[in-house]
């Protein structure tokens, strides 16, 4: 383990790439059978060229967007921008052309580096001359009826002013502690904010997640989450000072294939893609009827780890193939995740590390440890973060608060939502939750989340989801307070539940309706009577979600509520 204690990316970078040189930093799939491997030295190089390339053309302390798919060429860019000085502006692809133009007003973007899908969106805006967008980049080579100026145009360009004595770039100051990256949170556009991250924001947390010690030298991550999302952009960086080589999925249908081509080891990622995977092995040991042996083992092996015997690997060898034979660690956030799923992995061997955070927050405040895990737990306070619950009630449950040198400078252009969250250098999370004697924090829901009754009892829709969520056919679910007859202030507790039409072959929706509330009301028996489910919504249609699979609940309690006006 070795520490960062820098306060900036140029530094970062410069560590990495001494301390690595030609290992291997990107493994880039150019064709059936054909890879080419980057090093950390070329990497560092590349940076540098296309860094000088922007220092040239003046985007120093200038907004720069970045949109498209995760790669080689996004890493290279972003890192480019902020050693030129300038600030990074990650955009979703996902994006509707009336979200992505407002996206480049708000954030005063100047130029813009685009995946070639987003084409069409970008010519658009810039010809529309609402945005201060001056030029634009694609991320790959594009044919068309002209030749466009690429990002490898880019910086073969920058690598000729380096070669004519042009070096400007290494005299770059960086102040670690300016704005360097503009973060749109999800929610609808005109309604989300702008989150102003520094440099030293995020090294710092990329300092902290280092002395946990879980990413190693000779590990193959796969980028899966979205760069754009702050838990993946950061997660990059990790792997980058751990010296991990990183490699890229072909879409999800290809994960496990990509797993076993890479021999990929570690990712981070969210629930939804572990729990996807967990479904896939458990059908397969259900259709073998296997549950019992695999139970069995399971419990056998907990036994034998407790004694210092770690026999799991090569027990659940079969399983540990399916995922590509060399899976480690999963790092998990953005979304709690199925107690089950995570207990079933670790004790297949794959130990899976659940973290909690923000974006504000760069993201990550709090981790298990590998050699602690808790289940429902978002382990401890990183090193260097603080974190405590804020007015809790009988229970010990209350907002949570986190300070350290990770936390936001606030929101751009947003003043009072910056004083709404910042108090004294603790930033208001938003989030409820709980810290046992031992320090480790458990969430319990979010603030905006709770459903208030008449009554005045409060209702934690996430602990329901989760009972919900462990019935086999369940897809995903969402519990909302749906107001009663159009009156917000009477809310009936509704449970809306997607399931997987595979499960239920030759039923009609009202059978398949009267199995699901039959299993609904047997969760109501458990339940205090404030807390059960009143209403139930069954579809096979997905619900509304970000591009990181984290459900709107807000757009879908719109539409819930406008179906029922």
């Amino acid at each position: 383990m070795w520490r960062l204690i820098l306060e900036n990316f140029r530094q970062l970078i410069a560590a990495s790439v001494e301390r690595y040189g030609n290992r291997t930093a990107f493994t880039l799939k150019e064709g059936k059978g054909r890879y080419r491997d980057i090093s950390y030295n070329r990497f560092g190089e590349d940076v540098r060229c296309l860094g000088q390339a922007l220092l040239s053309r003046g985007y120093q302390n200038q907004p720069v967007a970045i949109i498209g798919k995760n790669s080689y060429q996004w890493v290279l860019v972003n890192a480019a921008v902020q050693v030129a000085g300038g600030i990074s502006v990650p955009l979703d692809k996902e994006l509707k052309y009336d979200e992505f133009l407002e996206c480049l007003i708000r954030s005063e973007v100047k130029a813009v580096f685009y995946d070639k899908k987003e084409k069409e969106n970008v010519e658009k805006a810039v010809a529309s001359g609402l945005t201060k967008v001056e030029e634009a980049f694609p991320l790959f080579g594009i044919t068309g009826d002209k030749k466009e100026e690429t990002i490898f145009d880019l910086t073969g360009y920058g690598s000729a002013l380096l070669g004519n004595g042009e070096t400007g770039i290494d005299d770059v100051e960086i102040d670690g502690n300016r704005t360097s990256v503009l973060l749109f949170t999800s929610g609808t556009t005109s309604q989300s904010k702008i989150v102003m991250l520094s440099q030293k924001n995020i090294v710092s947390n990329v300092d902290s997640v280092m002395l946990l010690n879980i990413i190693r030298e000779d590990d193959t991550n796969i980028a899966l989450l979205p760069y754009h999302h702050t838990f993946g952009g950061t997660g990059q960086w990790v792997m980058l000072a751990a010296g991990a080589r990183t490699v890229y999925c072909d879409g999800l249908k290809h994960i496990q294939s990509n797993f076993r081509e890479y021999g990929v080891s570690v990712f981070v990622g969210v629930p939804l893609i572990v729990e996807t995977l967990y479904k896939r092995i458990k059908k397969t040991v259900e259709s073998k009827k296997m549950s019992g042996r695999v139970m069995a083992l399971r419990l056998m092996t907990r036994g034998l780890d407790k004694a210092g015997i770690d026999v799991r690997r090569k027990v659940f060898s079969g399983i540990q193939d399916a995922l590509g034979g060399h899976m480690r660690m999963v790092v998990l956030g953005a979304a709690a995740a199925d107690p089950e799923c995570i207990k079933a992995l670790n004790d297949f061997g794959i130990t899976c590390i659940q973290g909690y955070g923000l974006t504000e927050t760069s993201p990550i405040l709090s981790a298990e440890r590998p050699d602690h895990l808790r289940s429902g737990s978002v382990g401890l306070p990183l090193p260097g973060i603080e974190m405590k619950i804020d007015m809790p009630d009988d229970n010990g449950v209350g907002e949570i608060l986190a300070k350290g040198n990770n936390i936001m400078a606030g929101y751009y252009g947003n003043k009072e939502a910056t004083d709404q969250v910042l108090e004294d250098g603790w930033f208001h999370t938003g989030d409820l939750g709980r810290r046992d004697k031992d320090g480790y924090f458990y969430i319990t829901g979010r603030k905006k989340n709770v459903i208030v009754l008449r009554n005045g009892k409060n209702v934690f829709p996430e602990e329901l989801e989760q009972e919900v969520s462990q019935l086999p056919y369940v897809l995903e679910n969402i519990v909302l307070g749906v107001p009663d007859g159009g009156d917000e202030r009477d809310p009936v507790v509704t449970l809306k539940l997607v399931y997987n039409p595979d499960s239920f072959p030759g039923k009609t929706s009202e059978e398949i309706y009267d199995l699901v509330k039959n299993d609904v009301e047997k969760i109501n028996d458990t339940t205090p009577p404030y807390k059960r489910i009143r209403k139930i919504m069954v579809t096979d249609e997905p619900m509304i979600k970000t591009s990181t699979g984290k459900v709107r609940r807000f757009m879908e309690l719109q539409k819930i509520t406008e179906e029922n006006a």
